[in-house]
């Protein structure tokens, strides 16, 4: 039996309090705020793999296990001395507590507004984690790239550099292969060892790219290599996405999906590749704004994972993604939507069909499908492709992240989702899709919209569902009944999804900060019949657990 405290809906929907003022979890807490990820064995058959191939996937899992020591120490500064601390305590609390410890990657409970639960961690999650100076303030950083000659500020907000302070305690900066080194040096070397054992041509090609890019910090031309990857072993590691800087979004943490290709279902999305320049010409925005041509690959890979790591296995589980955030990788190649079958049925089973029963109106229960639920995902991933990414803001060349800044990563993951509803509707209008499914899309992902909730409303995506939610409950197209169940109004969700999606990608394309930011105050909050809801869910788990058990 599974306990869950009653205070975790409290912690999860109450604005973001003092760190000191919760005491310390005890340890039956502890146990049942782990209990909230359900353990899943992710095991993948690799017998069609021959030896050779099997040594290359090795390698790179032991690569992948380095991205994890990475990440840990980009989360915050003292990390590394926080967990050093938990290894050796060998009592069941300090047990319960290095457990909880790997799951979030650090001290500090990400599905709790950051609570602590780890003595001697005092103050709240560093907003800038570990890639700018502790002493410092987001506004000194911000005054000081404005001084910078025009090549050092885009050094300055690009990806693969930290800031740091120099002898004379002036910043500086530094690239990841120097800050990270002897780490890098050593995946570098694994990569390559990976790449002599595979006789795969792409895949040889892009491990050699990968690892010269760990040395160099150049990683344009293996992301270029990453997008033309395709080999039965799918292959992504290393730094990507920006989460953890909540001050800018610029700098990538170190990540790793070690997964074999699903050739089968693979083959059955390529169909939606060739739509995608369509749906971009019928975006519901300012004609200007739309991309007259997509880059030109946007390939779509499902996969199954066999080892996760770094931002890639912490918290909650990713269940796709779009990459590279590379714009100039886009704006030539697209991108690459990895779909994780093998996670996603585990969220499927162990979360959403259990949310449904509690959440969603009679009538509406028996239409929650795996199907619909798989294709937003793949959909959602499409749609970071699509709409505005290089702008014009008062005659300068930017792009979105850099005009959005901390908004960007929840703007974007609320327009990928809302836009990933219009587009399936425009499939299925279309006849690419079966317009049979059209009411379990929807319903499918009002149920999904109380799974991404309960990630707490410090994660971007759950800030981004908020914004969603609270739109369409104003739009009428979500109801709520006298029970507290919720409902869709099927003929006010489609002019209520596209006003979103209009709302969010006018802004992206003007760059408009201040747009945003009302939006975002207004909007990304928890209200009281949602929060009545979420406490109904406490004995549902939050996400999964992976146990990583693939024989190689």
């Amino acid at each position: 039996m599974r306990v869950y405290i009653p205070l975790l809906s409290v912690i999860l929907l109450a604005p973001l309090a003092s760190a000191t003022e919760a005491p310390l979890p005890t340890e039956s807490e502890l146990h049942a705020m782990t209990a909230r990820f359900a353990p899943v064995e992710v095991k993948v058959d690799t017998s069609a793999l021959p030896a050779n191939e099997k040594l290359a996937l090795a390698k790179m899992v032991e690569a992948a296990k380095i991205m994890d020591a990475l990440f840990y120490r980009q989360v915050a500064p003292l990390n590394e001395t926080y967990l050093a601390s938990l290894v050796s305590d060998t009592s069941p609390l300090g047990r319960a507590r290095l457990h909880f410890f790997h799951i979030n990657k650090g001290p500090w409970s990400r599905l709790d507004s950051h609570r602590i639960f780890v003595p001697g961690v005092t103050g709240h999650k560093p907003p800038g984690a570990n890639f700018y100076p502790a002493d410092t303030t987001r506004g000194e950083i911000e005054a000081w790239i404005k001084t910078l000659p025009a090549d050092q500020q885009t050094q300055a907000t690009g990806f693969f550099t930290t800031v740091r302070r120099d002898a004379a305690g002036k910043f500086m900066l530094v690239p990841y292969s120097i800050e990270y080194q002897p780490e890098l040096i050593e995946a570098a070397r694994l990569l390559h060892e990976a790449a002599a054992a595979t006789t795969q041509p792409t895949l040889k090609n892009f491990l050699t790219l990968r690892a010269r890019a760990f040395l160099t910090n150049d990683y344009y031309d293996s992301d270029m290599a990453w997008m033309e990857l395709d080999a039965t072993i799918e292959p992504t590691i290393g730094p990507y996405e920006t989460y953890e800087d909540e001050w800018f979004n610029y700098k990538a943490a170190f990540e790793a999906f070690i997964t074999l290709t699903d050739a089968g279902e693979t083959a059955k999305l390529r169909r939606f590749s060739a739509e995608l320049q369509g749906l971009e010409d019928k975006l519901p925005i300012d004609p200007k704004f739309r991309r007259a041509q997509l880059g030109g690959l946007s390939p779509i890979r499902v996969v199954n994972v066999v080892f996760n790591s770094g931002d890639g296995n912490r918290g909650v589980q990713t269940a796709a993604f779009n990459l590279p955030n590379d714009e100039r990788v886009v704006a030539a190649k697209g991108s690459k939507r990895v779909m994780l079958k093998n996670y996603q049925e585990a969220k499927f089973a162990n979360v959403l069909v259990p949310i449904s029963k509690h959440a969603l109106a009679a009538k509406d229960q028996p239409l929650v499908a795996f199907d619909p639920f798989f294709t937003h995902i793949l959909m959602h991933e499409l749609m970071h492709g699509l709409g505005p990414q290089e702008i014009t803001v008062g005659g300068r060349k930017t792009t979105v992240r850099l005009e959005l800044k901390e908004l960007n990563s929840t703007l974007e993951e609320a327009k990928a989702d809302i836009s990933g509803l219009w587009a399936l509707q425009q499939l299925m209008d279309k006849g690419v899709l079966d317009k049979t499914q059209e009411r379990a899309m929807y319903v499918t992902f009002l149920a999904s919209t109380f799974r991404t909730l309960r990630f707490g409303l410090t994660e971007a995506h759950a800030k981004g569902m908020a914004l969603q939610l609270n739109w369409l409950l104003d739009q009428g197209a979500f109801t709520v009944g006298a029970d507290g169940r919720f409902a869709v109004d099927f003929a006010k969700v489609k002019p209520g999804v596209a006003s979103l999606t209009t709302e969010i990608m006018t802004l992206q394309a003007t760059g408009d900060y201040a747009r945003g930011k009302a939006l975002m105050e207004k909007f990304v909050v928890i209200r009281p019949e949602v929060k009545v809801m979420l406490a109904r869910l406490n004995d549902v788990p939050v996400d999964i657990e992976p146990h990583f058990a693939t024989e190689m």
